[in-house]
């Protein structure tokens, strides 16, 4: 029997609710075989990030040769890369390796509004990284950081941000919706061949940390299984969709909670 593997390349969350710790969750709870390459050291809650270890680069490179040396590699999903040297460590080991799959999802700022990315690695993250990525998984706020614009504020503008987003490289934008207005939160896939929209009903709880670095898990998680990139994003999305509906169930700080990653099970 065939095990898919993801490898989840990003931060790790010291609290449990995003980050490296949400992506592993995120893969077990679809079935997926976990894997991790860790760029950053956070010193985290549900209330804030107080502190910021970086990795550094040549033992983000050794932790990447020796996941992919080894295992066999479905999908890769990148997040938080704090820094230019981790890009360019990450962006050599994908071309060593040639992974299928590439999900990044650009983490700048935190739930708690903690930011996340140094500016200097935005222009990296732009010419370097999007490049090499099958989808990017952007919200709102960041689609518009990246392409130095305002928050789009209706649907006509979030699509022509994803085709400009498009423009730099990647093959798929998911904008996300969940920063939005109104009672659906609406995910735009932008592809070569148009846009779908993608909408769930948006969910009443400030238990939301650690949402987009699931969703991105998620999808990789399905694209590791062998879905196709539409599927992978709708399966992701209604997965992460019921998470978001049941981290009320628990109690986890006093800040924003994390989703419940296993709310099939308890």
């Amino acid at each position: 029997m065939t095990t898919p593997i993801a490898l989840t390349i990003a931060g790790s969350d010291s609290s449990g609710g995003a980050g490296i710790q949400a992506d592993l969750k995120t893969f077990a709870a679809l079935g997926v075989y976990g894997a991790s390459v860790i760029t950053a050291l956070t010193a985290q809650n549900s209330q804030g990030v107080s502190g910021i270890h970086q990795v550094p680069a040549e033992f983000v490179t050794a932790q990447i040769d020796a996941v992919f040396s080894d295992l066999d590699v479905g999908a890769v999903k990148i997040g938080m890369v704090a820094h230019p040297p981790v890009i360019d460590a990450i962006v050599a080991g994908l071309a060593r390796w040639s992974p299928k799959h590439v999900v990044l999802d650009p983490v700048m700022v935190a739930t708690s509004g903690d930011r996340l990315l140094a500016a200097e690695a935005v222009e990296a993250l732009r010419t370097k990284l999007i490049p090499l990525a099958s989808v990017i998984t952007p919200n709102l706020p960041e689609a518009a950081a990246l392409l130095d614009e305002a928050v789009a504020t209706d649907e006509a503008t979030v699509e022509q941000q994803g085709r400009r987003l498009l423009g730099l490289g990647c093959k798929a934008v998911l904008i996300k919706g969940g920063h939005g207005q109104g009672a659906e939160s609406i995910d735009y896939l932008i592809g070569a061949n148009g846009a779908i929209a993608l909408a769930a009903p948006r969910v009443a709880t400030k238990n939301t940390h650690g949402t987009g670095c699931s969703l991105s898990s998620a999808i990789a998680a399905g694209l590791a299984k062998g879905e196709g990139m539409e599927t992978a994003v709708r399966n992701a999305k209604a997965w992460v969709t019921a998470a978001i509906a049941a981290a009320d169930r628990f109690s986890v700080g006093h800040g924003h909670g994390p989703v419940h990653h296993f709310h099939k099970y308890y």
